[in-house]
């Protein structure tokens, strides 16, 4: 079980009402919507691996959208009817933490977009893969 209070210090406000409250950073005003460089987004909380920038692509939303996942038992999905809508809602299983959404519109072979906020990911860039004990995913990168 994940302490509340010790997130409160270690999280800025947005990464905890992302993570903890499912709150939704504004698009095109957070960390990773643009990003570019090499490595892997992990869950800010437990550190997780969830995504790899080789499958980040721009859907145009002002989030990270990824077509799938580097490990998908490191996911989970539930139905979500907040906000007058039906959605799929994406979570890390380890932390529980509110990723973001997973919608049926996207480039790969299975057609989806994962649509994650920023503030619920961490990025090791792949040169500091092996340095962050994520050395297994370099492989990914060859």
């Amino acid at each position: 079980m994940v302490n509340k209070d010790s997130l409160k210090k270690r999280l800025n406000r947005m990464q905890y009402e992302v993570t903890q409250n499912n709150a939704t950073e504004p698009p095109f005003q957070n960390e990773f919507w643009d990003h570019e460089e090499d490595g892997i987004y992990v869950d800010i909380i437990s550190g997780k691996p969830l995504f790899s920038s080789l499958d980040k692509y721009d859907a145009g939303c002002g989030w990270p959208s990824f077509t799938k996942p580097i490990e998908a038992e490191e996911i989970i999905e539930k139905s979500d009817y907040s906000h007058n809508m039906i959605r799929t809602e994406v979570r890390s299983k380890e932390a529980d933490s509110h990723l973001g959404h997973v919608f049926p519109d996207g480039p790969g072979p299975e057609g989806l977009r994962y649509c994650i906020n920023s503030a619920a990911l961490r990025f090791i860039a792949k040169k500091d893969l092996k340095k962050e004990g994520y050395g297994k995913y370099l492989s990914l990168f060859v």
